[in-house]
């Protein structure tokens, strides 16, 4: 479903151009879930953006190919590209409080995908297809938390509207990029959950970007490890917890609390 080959991104906003990304390599195959682990600053967020077909800077350089169903997302027509965002890929940010338009309310943010790429529903079907994706991910009333606006909810219920935006065009590719990092532990445990869930119910492919192993062990078949722009090292989560080869990720794993080894292991 998803290739991408040798991935460089390169900035051109600075005297010497820095690259960001070099050579990055991912193969997901439909309904697999990848974990993208690395420290902040190691490459992950702006691999994943550029997957998700959002880097447009005119200052970037962008080499290599990302392959989605034989489309190449750096290269692609930019009507292409709106076919497939929010479509067949979808994207969950980290913080949904800057994400969530604040004079806007839930339902109108949640309906957006659907009423780009789904010309063809009328206005109640809309509504009615909203309000079923707020209750698959455990919003109880969903009718209050339609007409709701996002400074009426807490951080893991807007959490869950933005997985209920992203899901709602049923997409192929679900790119998680730091979901859980602004959540307490048991709402962390709680959206790992409904991406379980997803996952299971959909077949839905997650990419899930995290600096954080403990959740990466919970949820993901296999991991790429990041640092400083390159990949240092990638397997099965059972290769990579147990028997990590690169000093890097046994650093990442010394970094788990201990009472957190003993939950996922």
């Amino acid at each position: 479903m998803l290739d991408v080959i040798d991935l460089n991104l390169e900035f051109h906003d600075h005297l010497v151009p820095e690259t960001v990304v070099y050579d990055f390599d991912l193969h997901m195959d439909p309904g697999q879930i990848v974990g993208l682990v690395g420290e902040s600053g190691s490459g992950k967020s702006m691999t994943a953006l550029a997957i998700a077909g959002l880097l447009s800077r005119h200052d970037m350089q962008k080499r290599g190919q990302i392959l989605f169903e034989g489309t190449d997302i750096l290269t692609c027509r930019r009507s292409e590209l709106r076919d497939l965002q929010g479509d067949d890929i979808a994207v969950i940010f980290q913080e949904p409080m800057t994400c969530l338009n604040p004079v806007y309310r839930i339902g109108r943010q949640v309906e957006e995908a659907l009423r780009i790429h789904r010309r063809e529903l009328s206005k109640e079907q809309i509504r009615q297809r909203a309000l079923q994706m707020l209750r698959e991910v455990e919003l109880e009333d969903a009718e209050q938390i339609y007409r709701a606006y996002p400074h009426q909810l807490s951080g893991g219920m807007r959490q869950r509207v933005m997985i209920a935006a992203a899901m709602i065009c049923d997409p192929k590719l679900l790119i998680a990029d730091e979901p859980t990092t602004a959540l307490d532990v048991t709402v962390q445990a709680q959206i790992i959950k409904l991406l379980k869930k997803i996952n299971a119910e959909k077949n839905t492919a997650i990419l899930f970007i995290s600096h954080d192993l403990s959740l990466v062990r919970q949820l993901c078949q296999r991991v790429v490890v990041m640092q400083g722009g390159r990949i240092v090292e990638s397997g099965t989560v059972e290769e990579i917890y147990e028997r990590p080869c690169q000093a890097y990720t046994q650093k990442l794993i010394a970094a788990i609390p201990r009472c957190e080894k003993r939950r996922v292991g």
